[in-house]
């Protein structure tokens, strides 16, 4: 069912090394699936670990080594700083305000950081149909409740009630049904919908405790799932595992350990994302394409050696893929830079007869603009546009920045035209990232002053799209006005307006501004920042050979609980290369983390291997 054997075969121009291939029936997949790492360029690890189907599990020959760390920040990240620079007094102090005084643990402060990240009823930041994959941020079991409800979009009366209340959610609900409002499972679900869109889930989490210690709803395993979910997003991993054994054993099925694994995909972490399949596999629970595709999303990120374990396990259960399986494939062989094969994947989706939709054919178009491919790249603009023909408006979004990206300004303004009369948030967002790609700067901020102008408050997000196209275009002062501004209007500064800071002062060749300044934020918010942030300050560390300040921002990064990657070991090893020093015990270093070098890396390690031989070592021995 899956011929696939084309698109997993290494290109030597890519610096692949090729492999003997396990033809799995009619899926040929080699054993390892090669590609790069985060698409930076470098081939992964080519090594002979891997995923054992001893007794139909899932586990590695050996553990994974790999770094994971609880939720919470740790009070010592950045306390490698070298003290530079102890205040900003360059137009960015206003992002030293916590957004609340109440301790990292406290739950209001939880939910005063998930209130500032919706604008108001006017502006939704529904993160869920930008046209790419959804990783689980609104679970499946949410969003299958939601389906049979109805399918507006508008908050409901009961969303606002929580929302709006000034204590405890317990209170404004008991308010509620005390005045005889309607609390049906209709109610509840869509309201449930609501508060995760706005990604407040701890007002989600005191919502369902609510209405389990009421008795106002008999739960359901999907309803312990949902609760399961938000734990997890709220508290940890620890207490949602911790949970599951307060859920009745009847209830204790496939959905709820399928949530706890999805949770632990998001997370990144990979030992208990294995050891949560393998317990659905001693449960006797049926390996579900939705299990799978969890699997091949993380393998995606961290390792993608992995994914052709995952799809001959798929082939060995008889478990078909989905659409979703073949957008997780697309990705990562486009991320790979290996087009052939993602072309391959593509055929083969066609060939079981299922079709391309808007958000896959996105992922092409976004792939082969990056790979140079630019008439490929405008061949698949033109089909999403003959498959939405029916419906000109909704695709917009997705085109506008794929336009900009191709550097195809009519088709910018053509497409802007037709939603420009009255425009939706995410339409004047994908422009004003059209416009920015375009370097059109003036029409940018025109779209950005109407967007002031039409929507009461803007969330962090609306801001940061402008804030990274001043960023990209190295525009300092104007960044600088526009954070006062977020500030001045009281909208919450987080990790993504932090992420674009940062990206403005590399770009205007501050680096050390803006390390200072990442570190003051997360001090002082104790939030975690996102990982692009301290890899762009890494890498410019790295290329000036400041050894010392690579290997802080190293250590910031684990300290923050991101485990540590390919890219980083790699932008590592280039700093110590352009120091000219040696890096004492790198290889045990990374075989600590699970992290093996290609070929390409393998050489950059020689370089700096303290104890290597050279012709003239040998001379001199």
């Amino acid at each position: 069912m899956w011929a696939l054997r084309r698109a997993s075969t290494p290109l030597r121009n890519q610096g692949y090394r090729v492999r003997n291939s396990y033809v799995l029936g009619k899926l040929g997949m080699p054993y390892s699936w090669e590609g790069n790492i985060d698409g930076l360029g470098a081939a992964p690890a080519i090594s002979d670990r891997c995923i054992s189907f001893e007794r139909n599990k899932l586990a590695t020959w050996q553990s994974s080594g790999l770094y994971i760390s609880s939720h919470g920040l740790s009070s010592q990240a950045g306390a490698e700083n070298s003290g530079e620079e102890d205040d900003l007094e360059d137009g960015f102090s206003e992002l030293e305000t916590p957004p609340s005084t109440s301790s990292l643990g406290d739950n209001k402060a939880a939910d005063d950081n998930e209130e500032g990240l919706i604008s108001g009823t006017e502006v939704e930041d529904d993160d869920d149909d930008d046209g790419t994959q959804n990783e689980l941020d609104l679970p499946e079991v949410e969003t299958e409740l939601v389906e049979k409800i109805s399918t507006k979009r508008a908050p409901s009366a009961l969303f606002k009630a929580i929302f709006n209340a000034p204590g405890s959610v317990a209170s404004a609900l008991d308010k509620w049904v005390s005045e005889g409002k309607d609390l049906s499972r209709a109610d509840i679900s869509l309201a449930m919908l609501n508060l995760r869109r706005r990604r407040m889930f701890g007002k989600a989490l005191q919502f369902s405790e609510w209405l389990e210690a009421s008795g106002q709803l008999e739960f359901v395993d999907r309803d312990y799932a949902s609760r399961l979910d938000l734990i997890a997003k709220v508290r940890g991993l620890h207490k949602a595992e911790s949970y599951i054994d307060k859920i009745p054993k009847s209830f204790q099925g496939e959905v709820i350990y399928r949530t706890l694994l999805a949770n632990c995909v998001v997370a990144v972490n990979v030992k208990k994302a294995e050891e949560v399949f393998n317990k659905m596999k001693d449960l006797e629970f049926p390996i579900t394409t939705f299990a799978c595709n969890q699997l091949l999303l993380l393998y995606k990120r961290l390792d993608k050696r992995k994914i052709a374990d995952v799809l001959l396990l798929m082939e060995k259960e008889n478990v078909k893929p989905s659409l979703f399986t073949y957008k997780i494939l697309i990705e990562a062989k486009g991320l790979s830079n290996d087009i052939v094969g993602m072309e391959q994947v593509v055929d083969t989706m066609k060939a079981e007869g299922i079709e391309l939709d808007i958000a896959t054919l996105a992922i092409l178009a976004k792939h082969y603009s990056s790979g140079g491919l630019k008439e490929k790249a405008k061949a698949i603009l033109k089909e999403m546009e003959e498959v939405s023909a029916n419906d000109r408006r909704w695709p917009c979004r997705i085109l506008l920045p794929l336009y900009g990206e191709l550097q195809m300004e009519d088709d910018v303004r053509r497409v802007w035209k037709i939603c420009e009369s009255n425009p939706r948030i995410e339409e004047c967002m994908a422009a004003i990232v059209a416009w920015g790609k375009l370097k059109n700067i003036p029409e940018a901020e025109e779209v950005f002053e109407r967007v002031l102008k039409t929507w009461k408050k803007l969330s962090s997000k609306q801001y940061s799209t402008m804030l990274k196209v001043y960023a990209d275009n190295k525009m300092l002062m104007k960044g600088k006005d526009l954070v006062k501004q977020m500030a001045d209007s009281g909208c919450r500064i987080g990790p993504v307006t932090w992420d674009a800071v940062v990206k403005l002062y590399v770009e205007a060749g501050e680096v050390e501004k803006a390390d200072s300044f990442l570190q003051k934020a997360v001090q002082k918010n104790q939030m975690k920042p996102l990982f692009t942030s301290y890899m762009i300050i890494m890498d410019q560390y790295s290329r000036r050979g400041d050894v010392h300040n690579a290997e802080k921002m190293f250590h910031r990064m684990r300290l923050s609980g991101y485990v540590a990657r390919f890219t980083q070991f790699q932008s590592l090893i280039q700093a110590y290369i352009n120091a000219k020093a040696p890096a004492y015990g790198m290889r045990e270093r990374m075989k600590a983390d699970n992290v093996f070098p290609n070929k390409a890396l393998a050489g950059k390690l020689a370089q700096v291997d303290a104890f290597r031989k050279t012709a003239v070592s040998d001379l001199l021995d």
